[in-house]
């Protein structure tokens, strides 16, 4: 894999699960922190922003910022479609994940509504979170519907 540091990554998250990195917005009130976390952790493993207006992935201000940063499913078509700067990844299986890897939650209509880093893979993966702060968390602690999986394959400098 090319210029993706899982540990990075992980190093991060397991730092900030439990609280919030002044340099970047709390969005908790806004709709959620999950997604502007994910993207801190995926930021902190890969080192680069894709600067493309509205349909890239970065994150400048609160007010400077594109919607793949805080957005669930804006992330997801992201990574899944990026063939720029930043991170990108695929679909994948629950055994397919790595620490520094996502996984999302649905309510089961095509909607997904969470956003969760990997800490540790296997049948019942540990994550990290924000919203409501986990660190080492259970995925069988959440409540859902629906799954999906994405593996971070890289990040293009």
């Amino acid at each position: 894999m090319s210029g993706y540091d899982r540990g990075a990554t992980t190093a991060y998250a397991r730092r900030w699960a439990l609280g919030r990195n002044p340099a970047y917005y709390d969005f908790t009130e806004l709709g959620g922190d999950c997604t502007n976390f994910v993207s801190q952790c995926l930021f902190a493993g890969s080192g680069v922003m894709n600067l493309t207006p509205v349909t890239g992935w970065f994150y400048r201000s609160a007010m400077d910022r594109t919607a793949s940063w805080t957005g669930v499913e804006y992330l997801w078509r992201f990574l899944t479609a990026n063939h720029g700067p930043g991170p990108y990844g695929r679909a994948c299986k629950r055994d397919e994940l790595e620490p520094g890897d996502l996984i999302q939650l649905g309510d089961g209509t095509g909607r997904y509504y969470h956003c969760l880093l990997v800490l540790r893979p296997g049948l019942d993966p540990l994550v990290a979170a924000h919203d409501y702060n986990a660190l080492n968390r259970p995925l069988s602690d959440y409540a859902y519907r629906a799954l999906r999986f994405l593996h971070v394959e890289g990040a293009r400098r």
